[in-house]
């Protein structure tokens, strides 16, 4: 996801290691993650090859697995390239379906980890809003700019409005067995994502004790994300 550090109960840390917070097992794994280290072994960007997949066929595979098969083979697939995401096949359904990288899709730790590879698939609405600020922050991690170098891009873009508002009904589809979020957090369970711009949690009654709804607050791009697990993969196997 763009995101920089969210929010959710009182935990900080960055997106998908806040999807570890889906049941109890993975509580503990949140907060190991938001604790801050004080080495990591991606302090540097990685040369751009090791960001890229080399059998083009085999990303498309990985970014479809996002979704229901129902879905996702009529969905546009874009791979990344060297300067950022490219069309490797044209939809007729309105989703977008990708593979995310570490810049701005796993936890602070693994900002440049190269083994980074986040399937998402997005309907139409996100792939207007959402997916064009991620795009933009893929270009700017191919391009090299640090994490903290970033956080200023992206508030930038905010303020001269290059970013776009989410669109009423934005969401994903991360149902994919085959991602990895990095070290961190190497996986995580069968979810949708629901994208707003600065709406309240507590108009989804998110975060609350019994409530299955996880929220995530990001001031710096003022974006308020809703994650909902669900009970299977992709692939229609049980979600464990």
């Amino acid at each position: 996801m763009p995101m920089r550090k969210m929010k959710i109960s009182g935990l900080a840390s960055k997106g998908f290691t806040l999807l570890l917070v889906l049941g109890t097992a993975y509580q503990a794994m949140a907060q190991d993650a938001a604790k801050p280290s004080t080495t990591t072994p991606y302090a540097k960007m990685a040369p751009i090859d090791q960001y890229l997949m080399t059998d083009q066929g085999a990303e498309i595979a990985v970014a479809r697995s996002a979704a229901p098969e129902s879905i996702a083979r009529d969905a546009e697939v874009q791979v990344l390239g060297r300067h950022g995401f490219e069309t490797a096949v044209k939809g007729k359904d309105g989703f977008v379906c990708i593979v995310a990288r570490g810049w701005t899709s796993a936890p602070d730790a693994d900002f440049w980890n190269p083994k980074v590879r986040v399937p998402m698939c997005f309907n139409a609405a996100a792939a207007h809003s959402y997916l064009v600020r991620l795009a933009k922050e893929t270009e700017w991690g191919l391009a090299g700019r640090t994490q903290a170098q970033m956080t200023e891009s992206v508030k930038a873009a905010i303020a001269e409005k290059e970013s776009p508002p989410m669109e009423s009904g934005a969401m994903c589809y991360m149902l994919s067995k085959q991602g990895n979020g990095g070290d961190s957090s190497p996986h995580w369970p069968p979810h949708l994502m629901f994208f707003y711009s600065d709406a309240d949690p507590a108009i989804w009654g998110a975060n609350l004790p019994g409530s299955p709804v996880v929220a995530m607050s990001d001031p710096v791009e003022h974006l308020t994300s809703f994650v909902i697990p669900v009970q299977r993969w992709s692939d229609g196997t049980e979600g464990r």
